[in-house]
């Protein structure tokens, strides 16, 4: 089982992951940030990553470090977990519709971490979370995790559907990328023979 755990302590927040990549989706997710938290959740249900996530921040500020630190943290065990990489699928990408929304993950594997983002929301806030900060989630995860990203928000108008297309198109493009093809489950996916160079 390709399982990890990272803990992160800053002064700024404590935060401690738990994932395991051939999970069922499982999670048990506290960040005392209740719209992420949802987000997480709908992440680990559609990749079936088991996500155990404990996150305590200086929320008195605002949602910021929080929110990027869980990022980072769940990147950092994503990354850890993949191991080797030995056996992945490696790429894959999804085009999520939710109601009048349709967004798109596309993911590599890759060791070789960088975001595009192309999302636009038209209220500040979802709930009370600041929606700028959905993009500093993504890059954090993705800067971690060691993948490369590209999310978009095709089109749409619910600003609470665009967010939540994205963290479910991530997880069902994760849920490929991540599994072991067992016709190459002894090789590395690239021509290189190393994954990150």
């Amino acid at each position: 089982m390709r399982r990890a755990s990272i803990t992160r302590k800053t002064k700024e927040t404590a935060i401690a992951v738990e994932v395991n990549l051939d999970g069922t989706g499982a999670f048990d997710i506290a960040t005392g940030i209740g719209f992420l938290d949802h987000m997480l959740e709908q992440l680990a249900r559609h990749s079936l990553i088991d996500i155990t996530l404990k996150a305590e921040g200086d929320l008195h500020i605002d949602m910021h470090h929080t929110t990027e630190d869980a990022g980072i943290a769940l990147g950092q065990a994503v990354r850890s977990a993949l191991g080797d990489c030995k056996g992945i699928n490696r790429y894959a990408d999804c085009h999520l519709p939710m109601d009048e929304t349709l967004s798109r993950a596309a993911v590599d594997v890759s060791g070789r971490p960088f975001l595009v983002f192309q999302a636009e929301f038209t209220r500040d806030k979802v709930g009370d979370f600041d929606t700028e900060l959905f993009e500093e989630w993504f890059r954090a995860f993705a800067m971690n995790a060691g993948i490369t990203l590209h999310m978009a928000n095709l089109y749409g108008s619910n600003n609470h559907h665009i967010a939540e297309s994205l963290f479910k198109a991530l997880a069902r493009a994760l849920k490929v990328a991540v599994a072991v093809d067992p016709r190459q489950a002894d090789r590395i996916p690239s021509t290189k023979g190393t994954l990150g160079g």
